[in-house]
């Protein structure tokens, strides 16, 4: 359970996630095989939210958005947009189903890109560190009760599905503390720029 945060008073806190957003078709047959979920399963939470790799999730205070995302724009800079591809369904026993994701590596390498550039700032305190998700996957749904887990790893074990999209950006999510929709804060292209030049921006 995660500790509670002690706000300093007349500073706003936020909750980020750091995400890699499938383009729109794909997304689209995510979205019906989760509706399709929770119509089975009566599972309305299988509606809830975008379809999304989370890269990385932490809370921060609203005062540091902008020297975050000064720093998140340099990392994407020097990314090469890369190809992911999602093949069949996976589980975390026993409480949620997700799409595989099989093309890991590149999706591992940028979240410890990110690690590397940007934990620091992304840290709170000592109790509220951030989480940085080495086991890339999009969720088809979670928080499931015992039996919509296992009738529906039933059926959904025995599935296929294939999709790829090339990520050529991640998404700052936010929302402030304790509310429950996510909006978008910024989008950082992947521009494959050389290294010098990144650093170069640094100082502009």
């Amino acid at each position: 359970m995660q500790a509670s945060i002690n706000t300093i008073p007349g500073y706003r806190v936020q909750e980020y996630l750091l995400v890699l957003p499938p383009q729109p078709e794909l997304a689209s047959r995510i979205s019906q095989a989760r509706e399709q979920f929770a119509a089975e399963y009566d599972c309305q939470q299988a509606r809830m939210g975008r379809p999304h790799i989370v890269l990385a999730s932490f809370t921060q205070y609203l005062m540091l958005e902008e020297r975050l995302m000064n720093r998140l724009r340099l990392v994407a800079m020097g990314v090469t947009p890369f190809k992911v591809e999602l093949r069949d369904f996976g589980s975390f026993p026993s409480h949620s189903i997700f799409f595989n994701v099989v093309s890991r590596v590149p999706v591992q390498g940028l979240v410890k890109r990110v690690r590397q550039e940007t934990q620091r700032l992304m840290r709170l305190d000592e109790e509220h560190k951030p989480y940085f998700n080495l086991e890339p996957h999009i969720p088809l749904v979670r928080k499931l009760l015992p039996w919509q887990y296992e009738k529906g790893w039933m059926e959904f074990s025995q599935r296929h599905f294939s999709g790829r999209f090339i990520a050529d950006s991640m998404v700052l999510l936010k929302r402030p503390l304790g509310e429950m929709k996510f909006q978008v804060a910024r989008q950082f292209a992947f521009q494959n720029l050389p290294v010098f030049t990144r650093q170069g921006e640094l100082f502009a």
